[in-house]
């Protein structure tokens, strides 16, 4: 593990060669804009955007991002803080509408499919491939070579790429990107509903192809508003009526059929087709999985090291702000890591791969490890050094790394009662809608305490930690439980709980002349670490959900992904579980119907929750232990 110095940008430059460039005066152009209108195989036109270097010499490489979400139509004045570092080696800079958005031609069909078996089909890696070869033939002085990058949908439409790439697309890094959207991406956790979510981001993207489009809503407290709209189906009934196709796409698959199985585009990668940086954050409210994902399949065939992945402790797209200092009120000891990240990592990626200056990087992963507040990097990951350590659930409500004891004693339960008419809010209310409040970015920091004394929410918390205990890589939860419906969803949160002494300085704030430094108490804070839901259906098969036997106990795997994160001597460990979180997730009516999408009022019941913790029924946690 090496810790990565916060060099300035001219020390980066002058230490790899390339001259700096003069720095424009206050009046002086930074770009001149070119639109164009980029055809593609089938003859649709996409609108383009180029931003060309006011001050270019020479030939420069293409750096070439894809969005849904609208392209500048005017030069910018000044430098965005997200492209300073780029800019500062030289590229041409081109942003296109995908087709359907915007002046874009063509038909948005807010999907990720691609079959790449038939020669008339059009998708995102088409387009791409095909602008790209327009690209170089049309835009003067480009030296050959082009990148591509982007966060969430741009990060995706990055991603796709990888499955057909064009010959001069030299790197690219993929931020974000959703790569299954049943199991784990954007709009599912598991085959679990994120509904509040889903139909807010669809509304946004499919209401009107000239903008971004936020549900207008009547109750600014949307868990009342999805409390009192009732049954998924009301949503059509009461106010889409059949207008937004990717919801109806939703609705009319609830499980893990062909429909999503074509979604899921990462299962066509088996290698690293093209450099790519992967760039995750361990609290990214959207896309935590797709970039781990697609580590991993490229990994299957990497025999020039290629396959990368930065991960830090970033909100969705954190990582492109102006600092990335904090999240919530969680500081990062000092670390501007957005701005780290792109100087130390991100500029100097795109700079070896496209002007041919500098080192390859010799690491597969590199983390801002949270805890120790410092970055590392590692050579593989999950490191060598982890080792499965189970921490354990008891019935007396502790949590502790020793087995409970033998015995099959089945008294050793702890047990509550989940009612959908009363489910567990997954952030503090009142819940603004998702888009366009900021507040949706920061809610997996939030403290926890909100809900822990909820008789729906069983929490589990070891004594104070007598030294530093380490965790990098996979995390999952192993819970015995049973219900006494026959459906249930379970909901797993790991969280570090700051002793009542903790004190913080959570950010700078500047006031008038004069700048003073705020301190904000971090006291008994329960910082969630990883969370996730499972949904009992999908137990067994994700393609045939099957109702689950009425008060027998089974075993629940929680997958809670990749992190790295030091517990600190003194702080505890807390585990909670529960069985709504709404109304990031829809309601499980507790009651098995073929589809929960079809649910009628009176199918949701109270149902009896347990979590056991005997010897042959040991609910755990198991941690990657770096010892």
């Amino acid at each position: 593990m090496r810790h990565l110095a916060s060099l300035s940008v001219a020390t980066l430059l002058m230490a790899t060669g390339i001259a700096k460039r003069p720095t424009p005066v206050a009046h002086d152009p930074i770009f001149t804009l070119q639109e164009v209108m980029v055809p593609v195989r089938d003859g649709v036109h996409l609108q383009t955007v180029i931003l060309t270097p006011a001050n270019q010499t020479g030939p420069l490489p293409i750096l070439f991002r894809r969005t849904p979400y609208g392209v500048p139509s005017q030069a910018p004045d000044s430098m965005p803080p997200n492209l300073k570092e780029l800019a500062q080696d030289g590229y041409i800079f081109v942003i296109q509408n995908l087709r359907g958005r915007f002046k874009s031609e063509g038909v948005f069909k807010l999907s990720s499919q691609v079959d790449l078996d038939d020669p008339k089909a059009t998708n995102e890696t088409t387009d791409a491939y095909d602008s790209i070869d327009w690209l170089l033939k049309n835009v003067p002085n480009n030296s050959g070579k082009v990148g591509m990058y982007g966060v969430s949908y741009d990060g995706l439409t990055t991603g796709l790429t990888l499955l057909h790439p064009h010959p001069a697309l030299k790197a690219i890094s993929e931020q974000a990107s959703p790569v299954d959207q049943w199991m784990n991406d954007d709009n599912h956790r598991w085959g679990a509903l994120r509904e509040s979510y889903d139909f807010e981001y669809a509304v946004m993207e499919q209401s009107d192809k000239n903008t971004n489009t936020n549900f207008a809503f009547e109750t600014y407290d949307t868990y009342q508003w999805y409390l009192d709209l009732g049954p998924l189906s009301n949503i059509n009934a009461k106010y889409l009526h059949g207008s937004i196709p990717y919801w109806n796409s939703t609705i009319e698959h609830p499980n893990y059929d062909t429909f999503w199985k074509k979604e899921a585009w990462v299962n066509q990668l088996h290698a690293s087709t093209v450099p790519n940086l992967n760039v995750a954050g361990f609290w990214d409210q959207e896309d935590p999985w797709g970039p781990w994902q697609i580590f991993r399949h490229e990994a299957e065939h990497d025999p020039d090291h290629t396959d990368l992945i930065v991960a830090g402790p970033w909100y969705h797209g954190e990582w492109q702000t102006a600092k990335g200092d904090s999240i919530g009120i969680i500081p990062f000891g000092g670390h501007e890591t957005a701005r780290e990240f792109r100087e130390n990592i991100e500029a100097p990626f795109f700079r070896y791969y496209l002007h041919g200056v500098g080192e390859k990087p010799a690491w597969q992963a590199t983390t801002f490890q949270t805890g120790s507040n410092s970055w590392h990097t590692y050579t593989v990951w999950p490191p060598k050094e982890a080792t499965p350590t189970n921490l354990y659930l008891h019935a007396d409500g502790t949590l502790s790394f020793r087995a409970p004891s033998a015995g099959t004693d089945m008294s050793l339960y702890r047990e509550y009662v989940s009612d959908p008419a009363n489910p567990v809010p997954y952030r503090q209310r009142p819940i603004s809608p998702t888009y366009p409040a900021g507040d949706w970015r920061r809610w997996e920091v939030a403290d926890q305490r909100f809900v822990d004394h909820r008789p729906d929410v069983l929490s589990y918390v070891s004594a104070p930690l007598d030294h530093d205990v380490t965790v990098s890589g996979q995390l999952s939860a192993q819970l015995f439980a049973s219900t006494s419906g026959t459906d249930a969803d379970f909901i797993v949160k790991l969280i570090d709980v700051y002793p009542e002494s903790a004190q913080a300085n959570a950010w700078k704030a500047s006031a008038g002349p004069s700048t003073g430094q705020f301190a904000r108490s971090l006291n008994g804070y329960e910082l969630p670490i990883a969370m996730e839901v499972r949904r009992g259906r999908y137990l067994t098969s994700n393609e045939t959900p099957q109702p689950l036997v009425a008060g027998r106990p089974i075993e629940w795997t929680v997958p809670l992904r990749d992190h790295d994160h030091v517990f600190l001597k003194g702080h505890r460990m807390m585990v909670q579980v529960q069985s709504t979180w709404f109304p990031i997730i829809d309601r499980n009516p507790q009651k098995f119907i073929p589809s929960i999408y079809q649910a009628t009022a009176g199918d949701f019941v109270k149902a009896t929750q347990r979590v056991y913790s005997t010897g042959k029924m040991p609910s755990h946690i198991v941690l990657p232990v770096v010892r």
